[in-house]
Formats: structure tokens, sequence, C-alpha cells
């Protein structure tokens, strides 16, 4: 029936002449049993990914250095966490062919188109977004982020952190209990882009930006951050006000955005 199974005496003897090598990226992971959220993360995320499940824990993406650096970055997630995951890059040669797999994408793309916009969370629009006072890389990062991609009529508020008593209808930022906030070793910038399904590579790299100068842990390590920092230090210092510092900050952001999508262009 297919090409696999006519070759089975020499499985590279049928194979295309056009069928490059490394065509296809493998994630293979093994995530302990428990937490039960750990598990439901890594599905979420790679569902955003738009990977698909070959087997269990095996998921499969075209190689591209999108793809590459997507499953890279998961790969940190699920090892910081206590589960083990490694990617190779390969092509078919028995069992499935190519047409298959990428029917296997095609339903997968499908899904998204009528189910993403469903999982990524969604605000009403000029909702009362509150943080600690003395904003500083990642609420101000964060709150471009909100009035450029979430919700373009926000009103802020900056408050005292742990003493603020949440009040009716307010969402909280970066700050102690808040609603978008640190999880599992990310900065509040990197979860608001995975809650509300924010996909842009341009934002994910201003994510590793921000992350390394709040986290202070250099894990991404672009050449870009030393100076970036430098420039949101020049921000708080010039401008005691938080509004001041949010719309001074703003220019950074945007041309930080800037320059990484003319890079991809």
């Amino acid at each position: 029936m297919d090409g696999s199974r006519e070759s089975e005496g020499d499985p590279g003897q049928e194979r295309e002449a056009d069928q490059p090598d490394g065509r296809w990226l493998l994630l293979i992971h093994r995530i302990p049993p428990r937490p039960d959220y750990f598990r439901v993360k890594v599905r979420r995320r790679l569902a955003r990914m738009g990977a698909v499940a070959l087997k269990n824990s095996v998921y499969l993406l075209p190689s591209t250095e999108e793809s590459r650096e997507d499953f890279e970055w998961l790969v940190r997630e699920i090892r910081e966490d206590g589960g083990e995951a490694v990617v190779c890059e390969g092509s078919f040669v028995a069992g499935i062919t190519d047409v298959e797999v990428e029917a296997m994408f095609e339903a997968e793309l499908e899904e998204l188109d009528t189910g993403e916009s469903a999982k990524a969370e969604r605000v009403e629009r000029g909702r009362t977004w509150v943080t600690r006072s003395g904003v500083h890389v990642d609420r101000m990062a964060s709150a471009w982020l909100i009035r450029r991609w979430i919700d373009p009529a926000a009103k802020f508020r900056f408050v005292a952190g742990r003493t603020h008593r949440a009040e009716a209808g307010e969402l909280r930022f970066d700050m102690y209990e808040g609603e978008y906030t640190h999880e599992g070793g990310r900065c509040t910038f990197e979860v608001l882009l995975e809650r509300f399904g924010l996909r842009d590579r341009a934002l994910k790299r201003i994510a590793e930006v921000v992350h390394d100068i709040d986290c202070k842990d250099d894990r991404y390590g672009r050449e870009e951050t030393a100076g970036i920092a430098l420039l949101v230090k020049g921000v708080a210092a010039g401008h005691a006000a938080d509004e001041a510092r949010l719309e001074q900050s703003a220019v950074v952001w945007e041309g930080l955005y800037a320059h990484y999508r003319r890079a991809r262009g």
C-alpha cells in the first residue's frame, strides 16, 4: 500500500529522491505522575506550538528554526520541573509516510483554527490592572504587553504589594497572589504570553530578555539583554512616577519589538 511496506527488503532504496534528511523534529519526554498540573501544562504548551502526538510521549514538528526553539524552550522547562526530555531530528523510512504525517498536521491546524481562540484567555476591554508601585522591568514590559495586545483600553493602578486587598473586578499582575504573576520559574511577561495565546516570535524573544533581567539567571543569554537592562535602569532612575515609567519604557519595548520583527524578515 504505502512506500514503506513495499521497501521492507531495503528501507532506504525506495525513499523519494527529493526527501531531505532531518525533515522532522521529535520531542520525547518522560514526566513524573505528580503533580498533575505539570503534565497538563506540558500538553497545553505542545498544543499551542501545533505539535502532533506520534506516540504517548513523542511529539512531532517540522524541522525549522522556529520549531527547534519551541522544543528547546520546552525541554528546559520539563527538566527544571523534574522531568526528562530530548529533541532529535530525522525522517521516516518505515511504519508511517510523510503524507500521513502531513495529514496529521492538517488535522491539528484545523483544530487550532477552531479551538485556539477558545483556549486562550480573553478579558473585557478597559479593565483595571493592578500591580506593585515602583515598577521595574517585568511590570514595565507586562504593562506594555497588556496595552498593546491584551487590553488596549487598560487602566493601571499601583499599590503597596502584599498589604493590598484585592477589589472586585480588578486584575493583578506581577504581585503576591495576582491573577497573572510568576509561575514555575517564568516571569510575569512569559506567563501573560502563554495564558493569552500570544505566539509572536518577536514577543517570545522579548520575553527571554525580560526573564533574564528579572530572574537574574541568564537562562537565554541574548547579547542585547545587558543593554536593555541599562535602559530600564535609566527609565527607573529618571522617573519616580509609575505612569511615567510605563510611558517611557514603552518606547524601549516598541523598539525592541521592531528590531526582532525586522530580524525575522
